[in-house]
C-alpha cells in the first residue's frame, strides 16, 4: 500500500477497477486548505486518458507491471499471436490490446506489457519509430516541395499514412508509431 507521496510518471496503480499509468502529476498546496496531487492517468486496458485529483495523504494501490520483448508472428481469427525469442512461448491477443495494429509487421520486436502477480497481458507496445516501404501513393508534381503539403500513402503493412509531396512509391520512410507521423525517408 502506497500513499499520493509515492505518485511519479510511469507508475502502474489500480483505481476504479482498472489499471491506470499516471502520464502527468503534479502536488498542489494552495494557500488555504488542504494539499492535493493533480494526475493524468492512462487506462491500459482502453486507452482513454482521464484527470483525476488525489487529497493528499490518499491511499493508492500500486500495481507491478513487467515489459517483456515478443516477436510478432501472424494475425487469424483468434487475435494476434506473438513468440518470446528467449522462452519461444507463444501468447494470443485481442485486437482492443493492440494499438495501432495495422503497423504491425512480421517479424517484428514489440513489447507486451504483463500484470506481474495475474500473468496477464495488458497491453502490447510498438517501437517509437518503424522503416516502412510505400506501396503506393500518387506522384508529386516537380516543384511542389515548397509547401508543407502532405498526401496519402499506404505502406507495406497496408495502413494509410500522410507523407510529404516528393515521397514516391517504392521509397522506404520512417514514421513515428504512436502518432503515425512521418519522420524522413530513408536511403537503402
Amino acid at each position: 500500500m502506497a500513499n499520493t507521496s509515492d505518485i511519479r510518471n510511469g507508475l502502474c496503480i489500480e483505481f476504479n477497477n482498472d489499471i491506470w499509468t499516471v502520464v502527468e502529476f503534479q502536488h498542489v498546496k494552495p494557500g488555504k486548505g488542504a494539499a492535493f496531487v493533480r494526475t493524468k492517468l492512462k487506462s491500459l486496458s482502453h486507452g482513454r486518458v482521464v484527470d483525476n485529483t488525489f487529497s493528499a495523504g490518499h491511499k493508492i494501490h500500486p500495481v507491478r507491471i513487467e515489459r517483456r520483448k515478443y516477436q510478432y508472428l501472424y494475425k487469424d481469427d483468434m487475435g494476434f499471436h506473438f513468440m518470446n525469442n528467449e522462452t519461444y512461448e507463444q501468447v494470443s491477443l485481442n485486437e482492443n490490446i493492440v494499438e495501432n495494429h495495422d503497423l504491425l509487421k512480421e517479424g517484428m520486436e514489440v513489447e507486451i506489457l504483463f500484470h506481474a502477480q495475474e500473468e496477464r497481458p495488458l497491453q502490447m507496445e510498438l517501437p517509437t519509430d518503424l522503416i516502412v516501404k510505400v506501396t503506393y501513393t500518387e506522384p508529386g508534381l516537380k516543384g511542389d516541395t515548397a509547401t508543407n503539403a502532405m498526401k496519402p500513402a499506404t505502406i507495406e503493412t497496408g495502413a494509410e499514412i500522410k507523407v510529404p509531396l516528393f515521397v514516391n512509391t517504392d521509397d522506404k520512410i520512417k514514421i513515428d508509431t504512436r502518432t503515425r507521423a512521418y519522420i524522413q525517408r530513408v536511403k537503402d
